[in-house]
């Protein structure tokens, strides 16, 4: 069985770039080098793993990226810091009283 992993970068400018990847030794690595340098991360070296989950489905993992991308910045903290029962509440759109 093959296993593949979403993981979280913490930017030098303090961002956060989201992946997906069936080695994730090996893309850390391609991170860190700038292999790519038209990549988000080329620019914003060094950086850290702040967070990685493994699946057993790249299907999955493709699609819990996707998720990760679109979510604002303090959800994202609080998966990184396992804070998993504030993720329903930071999920709720917030609305301007008037």
């Amino acid at each position: 069985m093959k296993l593949s992993y979403v993981y979280i970068l913490k930017c030098s400018n303090n961002s956060y770039y989201t992946g997906v990847t069936t080695n994730l030794d090996q893309r850390l690595i391609e991170h860190r080098i700038g292999k790519h340098p038209d990549s988000y991360t080329y620019n914003k070296r060094p950086l850290s793993l702040v967070f990685y989950a493994e699946f057993t489905d790249i299907n999955l993992a493709i699609m819990t990226e996707k998720q990760i991308k679109k979510w604002s910045r303090i959800k994202k903290e609080a998966l990184i810091n396992d804070d998993y029962d504030a993720l329903p509440n930071l999920a709720k759109k917030k609305f301007k009283k008037e």
